[in-house]
């Protein structure tokens, strides 16, 4: 459906991409993931049309869209800053790309209607961009997005600007509405929740260039490097191997019993405990627990390590 071939993007001495090469199948959402800076933007600019490349290509349905305007290759955009009218109301924001197509007022109506009932903006037809909340005017921007029908929808951290609680809920609401309307589309982020939640697959981008592209569950489990560990939240990485938290089991140390260490770190992240236990030997190891009742801080604490959970690099 999409395919990124070879691209390669200067700034004068700046290498922004480096030869990225990325397929995106028909119905799927590829997540490009990396830090700021790494060039999820610029990439996301050079299939937009929006960004010219120095080398390489960009196909859609196998035809070359490499020098097509934006306005021909039949893409959507989803900014984090939303980018609405604000001098029209929410029916004429969704409504502005059939417009732009000449389409007939009836099906202008029923398609607006329809994606607005669809994102939970039942009702909002007439009100004012100015009077909606962030998480609504989000909504907002992906119909006017999906309204054209386009080949291709494109996410430029999307849930960056709302608060936790927002991101938490739409990022429930677009994983149903990708399902729901089979939508192909390149999403881009720095949040790994986020990533792990929308993507089909992940492809993460590491300066200009990509490190590794998988399912969440291929990354997590098979990072190629000690630097995408780290990157992913992994912290027992060594120069040979990953040591997975999941796979950490700490267990207070009986009666009489030497155990492995102390206990220097506990974090509860909702369903999960995170551990810090600084075994004898001076080294630290993290462990993820799913437990009510669990080691605290100052407890001496035996490990044990399943060695499925051990990842070599």
């Amino acid at each position: 459906m999409l395919a990124v071939e070879n691209v390669t993007v200067l700034f004068g001495e700046k290498t922004a991409l480096d030869g990225v090469g990325l397929a995106v199948a028909r119905g799927e959402v590829l997540t490009v993931l990396g830090p700021s800076g790494c060039g999820k933007t610029t990439l996301l600019r050079v299939v937009a049309g929006l960004q010219p490349c120095d080398a390489g290509r960009v196909l859609l349905d196998g035809h070359d869209v490499t020098h097509v305007p934006p306005h021909r290759r039949g893409v959507g955009l989803v900014f984090q800053d939303h980018a609405l009218f604000h001098h029209r109301d929410v029916f004429g924001n969704v409504a502005f790309g059939l417009r732009m197509q000449d389409a007939p007022a009836g099906r202008i109506e029923a398609r607006v209607h329809g994606l607005l009932d669809l994102v939970g903006l039942a009702g909002f037809e007439h009100r004012s961009i100015a009077t909606l909340s962030g998480g609504e005017q989000q909504r907002v921007a992906l119909a006017r997005a999906l309204a054209p029908e386009p080949r291709v929808l494109l996410l430029d951290e999307p849930l960056g600007s709302l608060d936790r609680r927002l991101r938490d809920r739409l990022l429930e609401d677009l994983d149903r509405l990708f399902e729901e309307l089979g939508v192909t589309a390149l999403h881009v982020t720095h949040d790994q929740a986020e990533a792990f939640a929308l993507g089909d697959r992940i492809a993460v981008l590491r300066d200009g260039w990509v490190v590794q592209t998988g399912t969440a569950d291929e990354l997590w489990t098979g990072p190629r490097d000690a630097d995408l560990a780290r990157f992913l939240g992994l912290r027992n990485v060594s120069a040979r191997a990953v040591v997975r938290p999941e796979a950490v089991a700490v267990t207070r140390a009986g009666v009489g019993e030497p155990g492995d260490g102390v206990v220097t770190s506990v974090v509860r992240q909702g369903p999960t405990v995170r551990l810090t236990v600084r075994l004898d030997d001076g080294e630290e190891i993290e462990a993820a627990i799913a437990a009510i009742a669990h080691p605290v801080a100052g407890e001496r604490v035996a490990v044990r390590i399943d060695p499925k959970g051990i990842v070599p690099l």
